[in-house]
């Protein structure tokens, strides 16, 4: 019978994530995109690193880090640090906040995100698994905002990436082929479509206020 110890991160290739983070950087500002990544951000042993989203602004300069919050079990047992705040960083004026994996099975985290303003969540999972993107689908119907989805491509056959609107509607996903691709939608907050605007005008601020007792 086999049992788990922790992970001995002494034996991780931290230069080549290191090498690799710089290398994604340096193409973001190339290409003049805003980018988030994940990775691992490493603590003073003999603490566990971070299971960690990286924040890459379109000048290619590393702006912000969102340190996962909620572990499971396996994770905070063996493997990672847990961090400790949320993440809420501005792209021209849109707020967007960031979410990893299983902690979409935490709606706090995702109410705490509308108290923020936010306008969009990124919730990036790494899970073979339906029910997760209806959970991110109904975030976007609760909250009413847009969140996006990310899976890795093999898990696409099952639900593929993509783009949430406030209301709860996809916007855009990626081809169910288990290739990589893109998903690509404009994102307006004065937007004509009758489902956001009803969302972005009426329902959220009704759900504040009524939360709120008002």
């Amino acid at each position: 019978m086999r049992s788990l110890v922790p992970a001995d991160w002494s034996r991780a290739a931290w230069e080549i994530l290191r090498e690799e983070a710089e290398s994604i950087a340096a193409l973001a500002g190339e290409l003049r995109l805003w980018t988030a990544f994940g990775s691992l951000h490493p603590l003073t042993p003999p603490n566990r690193p971070h299971n960690s989203l990286f924040i890459v602004s379109d000048h290619g300069e590393l702006v912000a880090r969102y340190d996962k919050r909620f572990l499971s079990h396996t994770e905070v047992s063996y493997l990672y640090t847990p961090g400790r705040e949320p993440l809420v960083f501005e792209v021209d004026g849109f707020r967007i906040g960031c979410a990893l994996c299983v902690e979409a099975n935490f709606p706090p985290l995702f109410d705490e995100y509308e108290r923020l303003g936010v306008d969009c969540v990124l919730l990036s999972v790494m899970v073979d698994d339906a029910p997760r993107a209806r959970v991110a689908q109904a975030y976007g119907t609760l909250y009413c905002y847009w969140v996006g989805y990310a899976v890795p491509a093999q898990f696409s056959a099952t639900v593929p990436s993509g783009i949430v609107a406030p209301g709860g509607r996809w916007l855009a996903q990626c081809p169910a082929d288990g290739q990589p691709a893109l998903a690509v939608a404009d994102i307006n907050l004065d937007s004509a479509d009758p489902d956001i605007d009803v969302a972005l005008r009426y329902a959220r601020p009704w759900r504040r206020r009524a939360q709120d007792g008002l």
